[in-house]
């Protein structure tokens, strides 16, 4: 499918890392807003850079546009791209009310496109063998889900030097701004709600606690940098979410039944270990012991933890398991290694790919329009919560989706 791409900010390459796993993607070209970001990621890449949105949108070729713009642009460029009879996939969130993100799917559904949009992340090998774990009883009945998004003290990690290898600052005055909240809570709420289905009620909290976040700002820009929410589901389960730029690094999930639980470190690692531990009185009772939780390894033998399980593959599990960036010197591909290995992997391609894949068999996405609507409202509600908190019902929902498609039994 040939696609182009909008917007060429630091998340651009992040989506490029992973660009030589999927030869159906054929990039025709790019276009930002800043000419001098078009050019870099011209020359670093080798794809055409449009001189207007309006000639990419012109350009008869393109089938698919990809939005990776900020968060304010997203609502115009999705919908200037779907008048173009453009397919669309959009970063998250995809737009900042109800409302809008409302018109751009009846757009779409009236002019006959695809609109889709992230967090891919519930296509991981990870979030794949979780399902599983749950689909086969592994755990009993789902009633409890623990999601941590913590990603360390903003004011400390020195982010204004975080550049790309496009040269491409890390945009923190746009986190800051618009918060970890918009920016981070659907990478947690996607897989939930795909595990539970809709959300039936929210309470929620957000506060801004960091002050002096960024030098030129003011002491508080008014935006949270934290957040928690628990969620009620129509299944009977709750969820509780917690995100923040305040505590240090945690992505944990954890899916607690009555007969146990599976749990992985990060999301944002696509092959993540994933752990499931079946309770007992024993392996319950050894977790009053300081030095079995204390040292984890020891804790196993006790059963605390449990074990772990095969990783569910999937079409395009090899997209994180290799190198696939283009034109990386040595020490590029030495760094790429350790991210892989220790940090993070993702495949940020991927929901387009499987986007890609359901317009080719002429289906229906395993993402339908009623769900990401359901993800967008409920990040709005949790980022505009406030410090006085917020108990309320979603106002939109969506038919369960089931197993997630692709996977790879083993």
């Amino acid at each position: 499918m040939n696609i182009a791409i909008v917007g060429c900010g630091f998340v651009f390459d992040i989506y490029m890392r992973t660009i030589r796993a999927h030869p159906e993607l054929h990039v025709r070209g790019v276009f930002d807003i800043r000419p001098e970001r078009s050019r870099k990621v011209s020359a670093h890449y080798g794809f055409r850079a449009y001189a207007s949105y309006e000639e990419l949108l012109g350009d008869d070729q393109v089938q698919m546009v990809v939005n990776l713009t900020n968060i304010g642009s997203h609502y115009q460029v999705s919908k200037l791209a779907l008048e173009a009879g453009k397919h669309v996939y959009s970063e998250k969130p995809i737009t900042k009310t109800v409302h809008e993100t409302k018109e751009l799917f009846d757009l779409a559904e009236s002019r006959g496109l695809m609109f889709y949009a992230a967090p891919c992340n519930v296509y991981s090998d990870t979030v794949r063998t979780i399902f599983k774990a749950v689909e086969d009883g592994q755990i009993g009945k789902p009633l409890l889900v623990y999601a941590e998004l913590d990603d360390n003290p903003i004011h400390l990690m020195d982010f204004e030097s975080v550049k790309s290898p496009t040269d491409a600052p890390w945009p923190l005055e746009e986190e800051i701004y618009e918060g970890c909240t918009y920016e981070h809570v659907g990478y947690h709420l996607v897989w939930i709600c795909a595990l539970l289905g809709p959300a039936v009620s929210v309470t929620a909290f957000s506060s801004e606690l960091i002050e002096n976040k960024m030098v030129g700002l003011p002491p508080k820009v008014g935006t949270p940098d934290y957040s928690v929410a628990c969620l009620a589901f129509a299944n009977g389960a709750t969820a509780r979410i917690t995100c923040s730029v305040v505590a240090p690094r945690d992505h944990r999930m954890r899916v607690i039944g009555d007969r146990g639980e599976v749990s992985a470190d990060s999301y944002r690692h696509y092959q993540s270990p994933v752990y499931l531990e079946k309770f007992t009185k024993g392996t319950l009772s050894a977790r009053k012991f300081h030095t079995l939780r204390a040292h984890p390894n020891l804790g196993r033998l006790f059963g605390i933890g449990g074990r772990k399980l095969p990783l569910v593959k999937h079409w395009k599990s090899a997209a994180v398991e290799g190198d696939h960036q283009m034109r990386t010197s040595l020490k590029q591909r030495a760094v790429e290694w350790l991210r892989r290995r220790e940090v993070y992997a993702q495949d940020k391609l991927i929901g387009i790919a499987e986007m890609a894949r359901a317009l080719a068999e002429g289906q229906r996405p395993y993402l339908s329009p009623d769900f990401m609507m359901h993800i967008n409202e409920l990040t709005l509600m949790i980022q505009g919560a406030g410090p006085d908190g917020i108990a309320a019902k979603p106002s939109t929902t969506f038919a369960p989706l089931g197993p997630i498609p692709g996977s790879i039994r083993r």
